[in-house]
């Protein structure tokens, strides 16, 4: 065999490679990853409910047999995952984060973790969250609080956070995670990865209560390169009869080409939206540079102006937020005693939905029916349309969410990752790519491109023929 210094140096692709031409056993890949999980989770709290290492190593030792015999289940074939805790993975409590729910089996597999088992992957336990997924922090009562990749005692960003620290640390070689307002997108940004909302339906989700009116969520990947993440994404996406919002088209793989470029591509920076976003100093700057470097190579970059009022999509979010997130709140709070184990943030969401009518909601959804057309109009001239992933840095650990930005006060828990919003309203694909760092060349930031409707691989090649720009940029780790 090739010797390899540590396999979790290697991207996905390579390690996949590496493991198929037999240069690497799984059960030295699973050594390896389970010797760093050892080593930093621990300090970071990326990974919770980690599986025994002898039934990991056991499960590493029938890949290998399977590959002996030349049989491979697929590209993950004997790499280690973590799933997001919104997910279920049988055999491991599916918690939300929560402590009502600490001891809640699932019966059956999520479906994109289905397709990442059927594709080889060796579950080795969840990764940490937010408490019901609430909020870009990743904290809650059960498990405790997950720090940034690159300064463990800020926020990592959430609800992916710990699937985003996880990965930066290279604890896995991908990750999977959820994304219902920017939380796949902003703890990429704030991890110095690439992180992918697909389009609506584009990754299935099953088992759910309900199968019609939850559209704002959706399952997605995460990787550090984008041809990482484009595989990790032809595994979880494909149509589903059990899901019937879900896609039926779309490519076998995502997977841009070796030749992939922004050159030609016209990009409409939407910028602080004329300043209805507030933003910490430095962020507009430093995406404005990522900007810069795709104009270099060829794009045509220009101001965009949104043309639809800011504040009526808000409210009309929060009626749908609202929707949608009380019923898996009032789930739980049936239990005697519940409301004083429940974060205050989640009872806000739960009480305030109290009030919503039929009227109030069906008005709401008019206005994201509107705002999606509108966007379409956007897509004549541009497209790319691009947002900043965040609006304010990494903040201090300790923190439950900024009350400030840019002088401005938050009226509540969510409203400082507005600029998140506005893809998953439309339910169109957005990525986020790294686009540098502050001033001190401490903390990382993401810049949000969103695609057309269902131009999932028109993305990625954009993303692609930015990364093969900025190569510098992408070799910066944290420290491990």
């Amino acid at each position: 065999m090739v010797s390899f210094d540590d396999p979790t140096d290697l991207d996905a692709q390579a390690l996949s490679t590496a493991l198929h031409a037999r240069e690497l056993s799984c059960r030295e890949v699973m050594r390896a990853y389970l010797a760093r999980i050892h080593r930093l989770n621990p300090r970071c709290n990326a990974i919770v409910n980690l599986a025994p290492d002898e039934a990991l190593l056991r499960q590493a030792d029938e890949r290998d047999a399977e590959l002996a015999r030349g049989v491979s289940r697929g590209w993950m074939h004997g790499m280690p995952q973590a799933i997001k805790d919104t997910g279920h993975a049988v055999g491991f409590p599916t918690t939300f984060g929560s402590r009502l729910l600490k001891d809640a089996l699932p019966t059956h597999d999520s479906l994109f973790a289905a397709r990442m088992k059927a594709a080889g992957c060796i579950v080795v336990g969840k990764t940490n969250m937010p408490e019901f997924g609430l909020g870009s922090h990743t904290y809650n009562e059960l498990f405790g609080a997950t720090g940034n990749a690159w300064e463990p005692s800020l926020s990592a960003g959430g609800s992916s956070g710990g699937a985003a620290v996880a990965l930066a640390q290279r604890l896995l070689p991908v990750a999977d995670g959820s994304d219902f307002m920017g939380s796949l997108r902003n703890p990429a940004g704030w991890n110095h990865l690439f992180g992918l909302r697909p389009s609506q339906g584009r990754v299935p989700a099953w088992p759910k209560p309900d199968l019609w009116l939850s559209q704002l969520a959706t399952d997605g990947p995460m990787a550090r390169t984008v041809r990482d993440l484009a595989q990790l994404l032809s595994i979880q996406a494909g149509h589903d009869p059990r899901a019937p919002l879900s896609l039926a088209d779309g490519p076998r793989s995502y997977v841009p080409g070796s030749g992939a470029t922004v050159r030609g591509t016209r990009i409409g920076w939407l910028a602080d939206l004329d300043a209805y976003l507030p933003m910490a100093p430095g962020i507009l700057p430093v995406c404005e540079q990522a900007l810069q470097v795709m104009a270099a190579g060829g794009a045509g970059v220009e101001p965009a102006r949104l043309g639809f009022d800011p504040a009526h999509v808000w409210q009309a979010w929060l009626a749908w937020r609202r929707a949608l997130v009380a019923p898996s709140i009032a789930a739980v709070l049936s239990t005697p005693g519940a409301r004083d184990l429940v974060k205050p943030e989640a009872l806000w969401e739960y009480d305030s939905a109290q009030g919503l009518g039929c009227t109030e909601f069906t008005q709401a959804s008019a206005v994201r029916s509107a705002f999606h057309n509108h966007l379409l109009g956007l897509f004549d001239r541009y497209d790319v349309l691009a947002l900043p992933v965040a609006q304010v840095w990494p903040f201090d650990l300790a923190l439950h969410w900024p009350g400030q930005v840019g002088g401005r006060a938050m009226d509540s828990y969510h409203r400082w990752m507005e600029v998140t919003l506005y893809a998953t309203f439309a339910g169109l694909p957005a990525i986020s790519v790294p686009a540098g760092f502050d001033g001190a060349g401490r903390l990382p930031m993401g810049l949000q491109l969103i695609g057309r409707p269902q131009g999932d691989a028109s993305l990625l090649e954009v993303a692609a023929g930015y990364e093969s720009l900025v190569p510098e940029l992408m070799a910066r780790r944290p420290r491990g």
